[in-house]
Parts: C-alpha cells; sequence; structure tokens
C-alpha cells in the first residue's frame, strides 16, 4: 500500500459482560492520548446501544506507517496511563480488526481522497 493513502480501521472489541462502560472510558483515554499524535486524523470511540459491552474505535491515519507507530507506542503506555494489556484484560475475546481503505464523505478532507476508480484501485 502507497505511504500516501490513508488508512483507516474499524475495532470491535466486546468487553467482559458489565464491564463495557469500563472498557469505553479507558479506550476514550487511549483516544485522548492520540490527539496529538503524528498522522492520528481520528479515533473514535462508540458504544452499542443495543449491547454497551461492545465497543467500537473507528480510526482515521495518514497512512499505514502512522497507525503502526501507534500501536507500536502504544504496546507500553497510552493517553492517561492506560496500556494495551489494561484494555486486553477489559475483553470477553480477542479484538476485531478490519482494514479500511478510506474513500470519502463527511469531515474527510478532499485533499488525500482518491479521485478516480483508478486511485481506488491503486490503494488497495
Amino acid at each position: 500500500m502507497s505511504t500516501a493513502t490513508r488508512a483507516g480501521r474499524l475495532m470491535t472489541m466486546n468487553a467482559r459482560p458489565g464491564r463495557g462502560d469500563d472498557l469505553a472510558a479507558a479506550l476514550v483515554a487511549v483516544a485522548n492520548g492520540l490527539r496529538d499524535f503524528p498522522g492520528c486524523e481520528a479515533y473514535v470511540i462508540s458504544q452499542d446501544r443495543a449491547n454497551p459491552d461492545t465497543v467500537y474505535v473507528v480510526e482515521m491515519w495518514a497512512d499505514e506507517a502512522a497507525a503502526d507507530a501507534a500501536l507500536d507506542a502504544a504496546r507500553t503506555a497510552t493517553g492517561d496511563g492506560v496500556s494495551i494489556s489494561d484494555v486486553l484484560a477489559m475483553l470477553a475475546g480477542q479484538p476485531h480488526r478490519v482494514d479500511l481503505i478510506p474513500l470519502g464523505g463527511v469531515g474527510l478532507t478532499a485533499d488525500r481522497r482518491p479521485e478516480s476508480a483508478s486511485n481506488v484501485a491503486e490503494a488497495r
């Protein structure tokens, strides 16, 4: 993948029963720690209305290298002292990750979007 191509990730995490609020709060702390991280364009935490023990993270990065660098930095500690091991301890199972190619929409600046079908294919 080209380093000029934005990288998106959708993470789904299922907390241990009754720990969804704790997981969401920990991930918001992680997001706050990424506020000034190079290449982090968005890191949004959401909770499932029907099942609050399910928490989603929508990530937008300048490129795959920035996303990987943030994950490497988080392996020791992230925002407000929350570590990956703290987050993993709240989970009922492994997180599910989907890698995305951001194409456009509200909030996505036009200067980085693929402008044609060929650019979309190149991004893959």
